[in-house]
């Protein structure tokens, strides 16, 4: 599995998510300054509230745009057995129900799932808990990790 491709998938993703999140801040910019919103009384918040939503929507494309600029400087390295799990590492897990997953583990903007032949993987970033909980493991290790209430278990069967 090529991992630059993977890499670019991310970064066509990323930059699918910032347009649509300027759109919105855009458009939820106009709703905020437009002159029907102009609040008539201290009850009429329809302007104060489209200006909160413009401001988080602005926040989440710097987000995005911060994201983009750390995959792009993002340079995969091979897996070092002796180093154990890294960023750029594409990881395939086995859980305790002997499902398993592949994992690529990058810079920022998890919870993406990408496709790559006939396969899935899944982008997470070392800031999640099972990316914190990976970084360091070599195959055959063990990682254990408390999601709710529960603690999930899992196996690394394989390492890229």
């Amino acid at each position: 599995m090529d991992k630059l491709l993977l890499q670019q998938q991310v970064l066509e993703r990323l930059t699918e998510d910032l347009l649509q999140a300027e759109q919105a801040a855009r458009a939820a910019h106009e709703a905020a300054t437009h002159e029907e919103n102009i609040a008539e009384n201290k009850y009429d918040t329809l302007g104060l509230e489209a200006a909160y939503l413009a401001t988080g929507q602005a926040r989440r494309a710097e987000a995005i745009r911060q994201a983009i600029s750390h995959w792009q400087q993002f340079r995969p390295r091979p897996y070092n057995a002796s180093e154990g799990i890294r960023l750029g590492a594409l990881v395939c897990l086995v859980d305790s129900d002997d499902k398993p997953q592949k994992l690529f583990l990058g810079p920022a903007g998890g919870s993406m799932k990408l496709v790559s032949g006939a396969e899935l993987v899944q982008v997470i970033s070392s800031e999640a808990p099972l990316g914190r909980a990976m970084l360091g493991k070599c195959e055959g290790d063990e990682i254990s990790i408390q999601a709710a209430p529960i603690r999930q278990q899992f196996e690394v069967l394989r390492v890229h």
